[in-house]
């Protein structure tokens, strides 16, 4: 990928948090929170229709793949989709370059997923449209971590906190989860913010974006213990250990048990804490991921951040494609139908 890539705005692709300052940061956000109605289904918007999503996920993915869909649909535009390698055209050994040339050609945007680091820039450099990273191996998830603050503004706000000044415990796999990578790399432009780490042993955070976090003017302070990593903590986010991407047995043997659960929390005195996830979170026995002891807690948000990955997604997209708020407004009206769940 680049060093240096320009800020997210019309005609760009997104393929990094680095591509947001707190200006367009906050645009984007103040977008997101105008589709709300069209998020909630409590209105109906056409202002994509016409628009074609190429939607290409070279790595299973549910609820990503799910989110940009929907969220596209929402807004009036259309999608195409595929999904994995055996299928594609690439399994035929055709180059990423092609792939992208040909596919772009068929679409307005693209939002790509792939294995491999550094692939989706390889789409973009010979996409003819924007193309949206949707994860690409164990480098970023730049939309995952948009949906992630803009979540923590809103869980700290209403409890009269502000993400400058917070202090956030991010626990478990954090060698291999873009998720937090890209979380800690975009959280670089607030300020004051502590980062206190738990990983088993093998699972470290890499040693360059915890220096980058430092560089920003954060704290980061490294625990041996999960309970002493939750105490004190505003936010917990913890993150599902990617076994799929491991490779260091000592690693995989290190992370069994529950990663964090209620009791651990009653001893750290933190039950009120916002939690947080990423998601999946992996529920069989002895996973070492987020116990689902926890959902009663007044903190959970781990359903919040997938409702509010849809109004993310839904931004980037326009943003993308030069829509604005205003234009929004006036291709949206009120549903004339409403889906009412009955009990069973």
């Amino acid at each position: 990928m680049p060093d240096s890539l320009p800020l997210f705005e019309q005609g760009r692709h997104l393929l990094s948090v680095s591509q947001f300052d707190r200006d367009n940061l906050q645009a984007l956000f103040d977008m997101a929170d105008a589709v709300d109605p069209i998020a909630k289904r409590q209105a109906v918007c056409t202002v994509l229709d016409g628009a074609m999503l190429g939607s290409l996920f070279f790595e299973p993915s549910t609820r990503t793949r799910l989110s940009f869909e929907s969220a596209f649909l929402r807004l009036g535009g259309e999608v195409t989709t595929t999904t994995g390698f055996t299928f594609s055209s690439m399994a035929k050994g055709e180059s990423i370059a092609d792939t992208a040339r040909v596919v772009s050609g068929y679409s307005d945007v693209l939002v790509v997923r792939h294995p491999d680091e550094g692939s989706v820039a390889q789409f973009a450099a010979h996409s003819i449209v924007p193309v949206i990273n949707a994860g690409d191996g164990t480098g970023e998830h730049p939309s995952q971590a948009l949906l992630d603050v803009y979540t923590l503004q809103k869980e700290l706000a209403a409890r009269g906190k502000n993400v400058d000044g917070c202090h956030i415990a991010i626990l478990g796999d954090l060698k291999y989860g873009r998720t937090v990578h890209s979380l800690i790399k975009l959280m670089g432009l607030h300020t004051g913010v502590t980062f206190t780490l738990f990983a088993p042993p093998g699972l470290e955070l890499p040693v360059q974006i915890e220096h980058d976090a430092i560089a920003h003017g954060h704290t980061v302070r490294v625990m041996d213990d999960v309970e002493a990593a939750v105490t004190g903590a505003d936010v917990i986010y913890a993150t599902r250990v990617q076994r799929e991407r491991m490779t260091d047995e000592l690693a995989q043997a290190n992370a069994r048990g529950d990663l964090l659960n209620k009791s651990i929390l009653t001893r750290a005195d933190n039950l009120d804490a916002i939690i947080m996830h990423p998601l999946p979170r992996d529920s069989r026995p002895d996973s070492y991921d987020l116990s689902s002891d926890v959902d009663d807690l007044p903190g959970l948000a781990i359903f919040h951040q997938t409702d509010n990955g849809l109004n993310v997604r839904m931004a980037i997209f326009l943003t993308a494609l030069g829509v604005t708020i205003e234009a929004v407004n006036l291709t949206s009206k009120r549903r004339p139908w409403k889906a009412t769940l009955r009990p069973v």
